[in-house]
């Protein structure tokens, strides 16, 4: 698991309803974090680890850089296969696309996982791992 990790997205508004609505399919939550970015997390009882996600460039950013460029990865733990499939749903319903269906891996062992593509072009993932994965 991380500790926090962020990413900056071109429109907040449309960011924050694909994120919204893959944190429903997880379990999750997002949070208010300024008028620029939000939060995207356990709980607020569990802040940490967190997904900053917001419109603000940041400071240790190299020159050039911008939304969508260096596209980011982040997988998310999901807790049954059920919910990786319901975070595939929720994230294309919400204007992602596919980047891998939901399904099994090779070469991965005990794992089931499915990708999309945020609106900026990032690729989220949710996975289970292990004896719910089978």
């Amino acid at each position: 698991m991380f500790d926090h990790t962020g990413i900056v997205v071109s429109d907040l508004a449309q960011a924050r309803r694909f994120y919204d609505a893959i944190a429903q399919a997880l379990g999750l939550q997002t949070v208010d974090n300024g008028d620029q970015a939000f939060l995207f997390g356990r709980s607020a009882a569990e802040p940490i680890p967190y997904l900053w996600i917001g419109t603000l460039r940041p400071s240790y950013w190299a020159a050039g850089s911008r939304a969508g460029l260096n596209q980011m990865h982040v997988a998310f733990s999901a807790a049954s296969k059920a919910q990786v499939d319901a975070f595939y749903r929720a994230a294309l319903a919400a204007g992602g696309r596919d980047n891998g269906p939901p399904g099994p891996r090779e070469g991965a062992g005990d794992y089931y996982g499915a990708f999309v593509l945020d609106p900026d072009g990032n690729n989220i993932e949710a996975c289970v791992r292990g004896p719910a994965a089978r």
